[in-house]
């Protein structure tokens, strides 16, 4: 029988802030599954991270920021109405789809910089990491999620320049949730069910702005 990992904890979460910061690949455990994350304003760290997935090149990922202040601090634009769907929502288990019109993170964008995919997550024990990563799910394009470390494939685990063992995570990915028009009109529509269900986000995203 397989011994329990140990939470991760601020040396896990120094550890994973000098390897983004060196432009190192890092496999570590967010609040649904075990995921990979880079600096991602690194063309060669990306292209690393999209190599060891065997993702095509061009294809958007999720920036992913562990406190949501940082992240509203970091993206001015966003309208109000937009911002406070945001509080609502995150940290969570959700990949938001927001609209992008100053092309920040231009390497998670893919061809459509006018778009971001946004990832706050609920792990305090990387609550302190204001640095941002460019994040993608640590399997194989195309293969299954890994809930657990030894369910990442054996190459992505060997090539990564740290690995962090967070034990079993929940296994749902995140949902996905298109926020583009939100600020006009306040539709919204769901791209890919995950972790969050259409309830909840229902009751966040149709409340009414205070």
């Amino acid at each position: 029988m397989s011994t329990a990992a140990a939470p991760p904890g601020p040396s896990d979460a120094e550890a994973l802030e000098r390897c983004v910061a060196r432009g190192g690949v890092a496999v570590f455990p967010a609040d649904t599954v075990y995921g990979l994350a880079c600096d991602p304003e690194s063309p060669f760290a990306v292209e690393r991270l999209y190599q060891l997935k065997r993702r095509a090149a061009g294809k958007p990922s999720a920036v992913m920021f562990f406190d949501l202040g940082v992240a509203l601090d970091a993206l001015p634009e966003l309208g109000e109405r937009t911002r406070q769907a945001m509080w609502r929502l995150l940290p969570g288990g959700l990949t938001l789809l927001l609209p992008n019109p100053a092309g920040r993170f231009p390497l998670a964008c893919g061809p459509d910089r006018s778009v971001l995919g946004l990832r706050v997550p609920r792990v305090p024990w990387l609550g302190g990491m204001d640095r941002p990563v460019l994040q993608s799910s640590a399997n194989r394009a195309g293969g299954g999620d890994a809930r657990r470390l030894e369910q990442v494939p054996e190459p992505i685990r060997a090539a990564a320049d740290l690995v962090i063992d967070g034990g079993e995570l929940p296994g749902a990915p995140s949902a996905v949730v298109d926020l583009r028009r939100y600020e006009g009109d306040g539709s919204w529509s769901v791209v890919r069910q995950g972790a969050v269900g259409e309830d909840e986000l229902r009751g966040a995203l149709c409340a009414r702005a205070v």
